[in-house]
């Protein structure tokens, strides 16, 4: 599944790997690229004591029904530095995605992707190194303006940033803060909106991300 690492020169300065972003930039493809989903991944990493544990939880669309999870752990290798944060998960997500037996058809990613000063966050980056759908999911705005969204769950707000439409503010459930979807790559802007409201179905986040998260974090079940 995981083709040649595009960060196999690591360790990169960040000031290359701004460079690097901006010429990956260019692979994005901003259109949908399937027909049918059937599985879905959510994809999430913390870090602890200089050490980052990527977990990644396959479920079943629309259903979310778990199918496979697997994680892996590794030393930091790269600064935090905003606007890079792909440089430091996406080495210990491959690691993880390497492990599965399931093929996701997309994947669900704690942070951002289109919706990124230079258009190519996390979920842009993983999608292009791995060669799929991926669609970025920030649980805060990291760059551009919005107006609020309406309150009611399904409620939306175009995100703007350097004159051009990025992302969309979404409201997953009523009152509840909304979260900022892009796309990362090989999905088109309507369809990630619809596909992360399909996968919240209980809490803020979508399910997929929200079983990411507590599995990276140490959890061994979910609930």
């Amino acid at each position: 599944m995981v083709p040649g690492g595009l960060l196999r020169d690591l360790p990169l300065t960040p000031r290359e790997a701004i460079a690097l972003q901006q010429r990956l930039r260019e692979r994005v493809i901003r259109r949908r690229t399937f027909r049918r989903l059937r599985l879905v991944a959510g994809v999430d990493v913390s870090v602890k004591d200089d050490l980052s544990r990527s977990a990644v939880v396959v479920l079943t669309f629309p259903e979310m029904e778990v199918v496979e999870s697997a994680t892996a752990e590794r030393p930091v290798e790269f600064p935090y530095v905003p606007g890079l944060l792909a440089f430091r998960e996406v080495p210990v997500i491959r690691e993880a995605v390497r492990k599965l037996s399931t093929r996701p058809e997309l994947l669900l990613v704690d942070g951002h992707g289109y919706a990124h000063p230079r258009r190519f966050g996390v979920a842009c980056h993983l999608g292009v190194e791995l060669d799929v759908p991926s669609i970025g999911c920030g649980k805060s705005l990291f760059v551009g303006r919005h107006r609020e969204p309406a309150a009611k769950r399904g409620g939306r707000a175009r995100l703007h940033h350097g004159g051009e439409a990025i992302g969309t503010v979404l409201r997953t459930r009523d009152g509840v803060r909304p979260i900022f979807v892009s796309i990362g790559h090989r999905i088109d802007l309507a369809t990630a909106v619809r596909v992360v409201l399909r996968c919240c179905t209980k809490y803020r986040l979508p399910e997929p991300i929200r079983y990411a998260d507590m599995l990276a974090g140490g959890e061994s079940k979910f609930s």
